[in-house]
């Protein structure tokens, strides 16, 4: 029987996607405060320049993959304008109606729809940027995931992956115990939930580091793939061309 990561744990690969499920069912309420209070409300620039990178063009074509409560699926919409089309995507219901509420309250409409990364309900070469931003490293078969959204961009699309990563040594230690010891505590008095968080400390050091990323998105079949250290590594963006 095949086994996976679920944090620090080794579950069944069949058990990842309901735990992964729990997790987010648990926590989509609160996720958006969360994000502010544990980045210090850096994720929102972390976002902001994905965005800028990603250079989408009036009347392309966005997928939003693990979109959540809709942060880049909002900013694509603005900027591939009402010519364009994006697709909000997520495999958890939970989140994926906090994100939809949020887009209505913007006065957005935009496709909303559950699916799995690893299985694209999408024809080949249909979208000129995709996106995942903090959802990759809770996908069971990463490499299946990355070949599916290499499948679905046209030729010159871009793949963008915003990703908890490997931080420069230096901050190795504060990192670690503000991970472990501060995390799963906002998560309690915040979220109600310290194990979700606990859970993401984990999970991030479980995720593949920025080079190992790298050729994990070229062996998918990215001709040309670029890292961008954001915050001494804490985050990562890579970005990858389809030739």
């Amino acid at each position: 029987m095949a086994q996976t990561h679920f944090g620090f744990q080794n579950v069944d690969e069949r058990e990842k996607a309901s735990r992964v499920r729990g997790v987010f069912d648990s926590v989509a309420s609160r996720y958006d405060v969360m994000n502010d209070l544990m980045s210090a409300g850096l994720h929102r620039l972390w976002k902001r320049y994905t965005i800028t990178v990603a250079d989408a063009k009036p009347g392309q074509h966005v997928l939003d993959i693990a979109g959540g409560t809709g942060d880049l699926a909002l900013a694509f919409a603005r900027e591939v304008g009402p010519t364009g089309r994006v697709f909000h995507t997520d495999i958890n219901e939970a989140m994926l109606r906090e994100g939809r509420t949020r887009l209505l309250d913007a006065g957005v409409v935009l496709p909303t729809l559950v699916c799995d990364a690893e299985k694209l309900p999408f024809a080949d070469e249909s979208f000129d940027r995709v996106s995942v931003a903090f959802g990759l490293r809770n996908m069971t078969h990463k490499e299946l995931a990355l070949a599916e959204m290499h499948r679905t961009l046209r030729p010159g699309g871009k793949l963008l992956v915003l990703e908890f990563s490997r931080v420069a040594k230096p901050l190795e230690k504060a990192y670690d115990w503000y991970s472990f010891q501060v995390l799963p505590k906002l998560g309690k008095w915040v979220a109600k939930d310290e194990e979700s968080y606990r859970y993401l400390a984990e999970s991030i050091r479980m995720h593949p580091d920025q080079e190992t990323l790298r050729q994990m998105m070229k062996s998918a079949g990215f001709g040309h793939v670029d890292v961008h250290n954001l915050t001494g590594g804490v985050v990562a963006l890579h970005v990858g061309i389809k030739c």
